[in-house]
């Protein structure tokens, strides 16, 4: 008898829906490659969900989410929805998502291909073999911060944010990057901002006594702003980056540029009982529905799914695998295209149906252009 292997899809807004199609294409593949059947349910969220139900996020939608090992998101947002109330808008069913399922660690993996090394706008020789995981914590910090407003003073507006940080939170995160570091170069990198912030003083005092149960692992500090030129300078000197909430959402997006395009990058939100996959890009409204989206990062991150949390080790290389091999046979999005004489310009549908052939070799070549 199989075994059923459940996720929930939340395809979101703009390019979401297309990415995540192909997305779910793959794991029905390997999922037939290992015997397993695959369920998905899936449900609106987001801007999509706004026009629907007239809030970001169901109730229905977040217990069903509560209901599976995993669920692959899309993108939310969208210059649709700009004038919406701040708890009203599509980036509020991802904080949601975050703080319901408790996805404190999100894990974003900054790989270069060899087959892609011109496509990133840094020099051949800073990227080339480039291997980091960014581990951002991820239901804390600022974007979580009590109290939030503004108010109108006698010279004008005031905005207050909060940035705070727990001790517990810090300590789950810190013990997330050691555990991840042990089966990588055992190296981790915390960064903070400790010269000016007290949170980040607490931060790095707590990394510190996290590490004494990690004896295998070499553990350095930088500060944000020094780790932010590192990354361009020579981002080969980093394995496992440890950092806050607002912190790593700019790092990893700078990072991403190391890849060449931020459509190649996946990313993994990981709890102690749920876990959401998604890619690092936006909604792309400008060219949603027109089939130019570059799917590889959506894919990727059901590489990452079926490694943490559908217990598929197998399945992931052989999508990451795939991926490589897609990319050596020159195919190409718009977003990753830098010579045309060499290689295969696709769309979404076509770059989902190339890596499928490496997966599902009995396919035609009739089926991907």
């Amino acid at each position: 008898m199989s075994v059923t292997k459940e996720i929930v899809v939340l395809p979101g807004d703009g390019i979401g829906p297309e990415v995540t199609r192909e997305a779910v294409n793959v794991l029905e593949t390997v999922c037939k490659r290992h015997g397993y059947k695959l369920k998905t349910r899936s449900f609106d969220v987001g801007g999509a969900s706004i026009d629907r139900y007239g809030r970001p996020l169901t109730e229905k939608a977040l217990e069903a989410c509560k209901e599976v090992p995993a669920v692959l998101l899309g993108a939310v947002g969208g210059d649709k929805w700009n004038e919406e109330p701040k708890d009203k808008r599509p980036e509020a069913a991802l904080l949601g998502l975050r703080k319901e399922l408790g996805l404190f660690a999100n894990l974003r993996p900054i790989t270069t291909h060899q087959s892609l090394i011109h496509s990133s706008p840094l020099k051949e020789e800073i990227v080339n073999g480039v291997d980091i995981l960014i581990l951002r914590e991820l239901t804390g910090g600022i974007y979580f911060g009590r109290p939030r407003f503004i108010e109108q003073t006698s010279a004008g507006e005031r905005g207050v944010d909060t940035l705070a940080y727990e001790t517990h939170e810090i300590e789950r995160i810190a013990h997330k990057a050691f555990e991840m570091a042990t089966d990588r170069n055992r190296k981790v990198t915390s960064v903070d901002k400790s010269n000016v912030l007290d949170s980040s003083r607490l931060w790095r005092r707590t990394v510190i006594d996290s590490a004494s149960q990690w004896p295998e692992i070499s553990l350095s500090h930088m500060l944000v702003d020094n780790c932010a030129m590192q990354l361009i300078r020579d981002p080969k000197q980093f394995d496992v980056i440890l950092t806050g909430n607002m912190f790593g959402d700019i790092l990893s997006d700078a990072a991403a540029m190391i890849t060449g395009s931020i459509g190649m990058l996946p990313s993994a939100s990981i709890g102690e009982k749920y876990a959401m996959y998604e890619p690092v890009h936006g909604s792309a409204p400008d060219i949603a529905g027109q089939n130019k989206a570059n799917p590889l990062a959506a894919i990727a991150s059901i590489a990452l799914m079926c490694r943490y949390s559908l217990d598929m080790p197998e399945a992931a290389q052989e999508i990451e695998d795939a991926i490589q091999a897609t990319l050596q046979d020159g195919f190409r999005t718009g977003d990753i295209a830098s010579n045309p004489s060499k290689e295969y310009l696709v769309d979404t549908s076509e770059m989902g149906s190339a890596v499928l052939k490496h997966l599902n070799p009995k396919m035609q070549p009739g089926n991907l252009l």
